[in-house]
């Protein structure tokens, strides 16, 4: 992983990753040419846009329920700001939030 700025790293796959606070955890985007889903990049790493929106599901606090739902965080990215939409299962959900530096994480 290559630090690119405070915020965002270059993983060894071609990824970009950012700290979610929201989730508490990490988020990849796929940019540039290649196989799967990819995400376009403004090439600014100080205060990156990602389009379209970021949409992660995982097992949450409820993973271990009869018909749990699974957690959701859905958010777009845009000058280094992270706009949660309402469909996440997080606390963060609806609102704007600066993306985090990652020695806050590590």
């Amino acid at each position: 992983m290559i630090a690119l700025s405070r915020i965002l790293r270059y993983t060894d796959d071609g990824g970009l990753i950012f700290w979610c606070p929201g989730c508490n955890s990490a988020h990849r985007v796929m940019v540039g040419y290649g196989e799967g889903p990819r995400w376009s990049y403004n090439g600014d790493p100080d205060k990156p846009t990602f389009n379209p929106s970021i949409r992660v599901t995982y097992n949450g606090s409820d993973a271990d329920k009869p018909d749990r739902i699974p957690s959701c965080c859905h958010s777009f990215v845009t000058d280094g700001r992270i706009e949660f939409c309402s469909d996440s299962t997080h606390s963060l959900a609806g609102q704007t939030v600066e993306i985090p530096p990652w020695d806050e994480h590590l």
